[in-house]
């Protein structure tokens, strides 16, 4: 299996994150001792890569956005390794989450970070999407768009955003 840091995100996601029950894990000194780090390497996972999943987690909270969301704002210009990682699907989709007020535009660049950050060459479009659902989980006041989001992931026709 090759795992990835996506891989252990979305094991912690569907096991732990979406019910709120992640174990604690202590400082990362003790984290090897962790039951949760035992779980997830008798999962098949390695230790560098529940590692970065982790750093990946601490990073995405510490840059929930402060100000209240702003909305008309300008428009996105993508460059480099956006570029390269992004198709022109998932910048559209990126586009049509932020017209229809799934996410603001801090949320979008909290997307776009993490998005980046996975070590991915290229993210497909349903990779990017499990992005924006661990983005809007981790977003106070964004228990709508998850739920429209979550509702989204998991219907095989998409329903309308109103």
């Amino acid at each position: 299996m090759k795992e990835s840091i996506l891989d252990v995100l979305l094991y912690l996601f569907e096991h732990y994150l979406a019910e709120d029950t992640i174990p604690p894990l202590g400082d990362r000194d003790s984290l090897p001792d962790s039951p949760l780090f035992t779980e997830l390497t008798q999962a098949g996972f390695s230790a560098a890569e529940i590692h970065k999943a982790l750093d990946w987690l601490d990073a995405l909270a510490e840059q929930r956005p402060a100000a209240a969301p702003r909305v008309g704002g300008p428009v996105r210009v993508y460059a480099g390794p956006e570029l390269d990682k992004l198709d022109a699907d998932c910048r559209g989709f990126l586009l049509f989450l932020e017209q229809h007020g799934v996410l603001d535009a801090d949320q979008r660049e909290l997307v776009l970070d993490r998005a980046l950050a996975l070590e991915q060459d290229e993210l497909e479009i349903d990779d990017l999407k499990w992005v924006v659902l661990m983005v809007l989980f981790n977003q106070p006041g964004s228990e709508a768009a998850y739920a429209w989001m979550e509702t989204q992931m998991f219907l095989d026709e998409p329903e309308p955003v109103h």
